[in-house]
């Protein structure tokens, strides 16, 4: 930028023009240059290129920024299941716990889609056992509706609460049994809630208990599991 001395400008005075003028622009600047990484990184992410999330990080990236519907990188990883690049996040810091707009987590995803290798990297980097989803369930009532059972066995050893009841007032044995097909992994999936301590007489909010809801359905094997757990009504 040049200053033309037939302005009529003290030299003092243009100095200190150049100088503001250079101090809006430089931050503008770092500032696109910071969003720009911050978008490769996402973009880098969600299409599962390790190599390009470590490039991204490398040149500054936010491991936290968020799209427009609040995704973090490694969320968008998570979505597709996207293993190594989430690794290299997880591995760079990025929050677990860190929520969307739909009250997803990285951790409360992988549960919830028996994304069960990510699953085991956010529980070894501080996933909040006790965060909720959108319907206030833990990551086990999902995985345990799904019929996820390495993932509903790998939350029970982690600790999370068998017991939990959701804002539609159902449990994860509950949800396995109203939404589950009654079939061998389900089956599965109660005996190991089960065998984790769930309460078999745990009622919904209508007050009709598991036994109840797997009679209704026929799902004869389920009630054996129940009664052959205290369950008598």
């Amino acid at each position: 930028m040049r200053f033309h001395h037939s302005l009529g400008w003290p030299a003092p005075f243009a100095r200190m023009l150049l100088a503001c003028l250079l101090a809006a622009v430089i931050p503008a600047c770092t500032a696109t240059s910071r969003c720009d990484a911050d978008a490769r990184l996402r973009d880098a992410a969600g299409r599962g290129d390790a190599d390009a999330v470590r490039a991204a990080l490398d040149d500054g990236a936010d491991l936290e920024a968020r799209d427009g519907e609040g995704r973090t990188a490694l969320l968008l990883a998570t979505h597709g299941n996207n293993v190594d690049a989430a690794r290299e996040l997880i591995e760079a810091g990025a929050d677990v716990n860190a929520k969307d707009a739909l009250q997803d987590s990285a951790y409360l995803y992988a549960g919830a889609r028996g994304l069960d290798e990510i699953l085991a990297m956010t529980l070894a980097h501080g996933a909040d056992l006790r965060s909720t989803n959108r319907y206030g369930g833990t990551a086990l009532i999902p995985a345990a509706e799904r019929g996820h059972v390495a993932t509903v066995r790998a939350l029970l050893r982690a600790g999370v609460a068998v017991d939990h009841v959701n804002r539609l007032h159902w449990t994860a044995l509950l949800e396995a049994i109203l939404l589950g097909d009654g079939g061998a992994r389900h089956q599965q999936i109660v005996q190991l809630l089960l065998e984790a301590g769930a309460d078999p007489e745990l009622a919904d909010g209508d007050g009709v208990t598991p036994l109840a809801h797997a009679r209704l359905r026929g799902y004869t094997a389920i009630e054996t599991l129940l009664r052959q757990h205290g369950a008598a009504r």
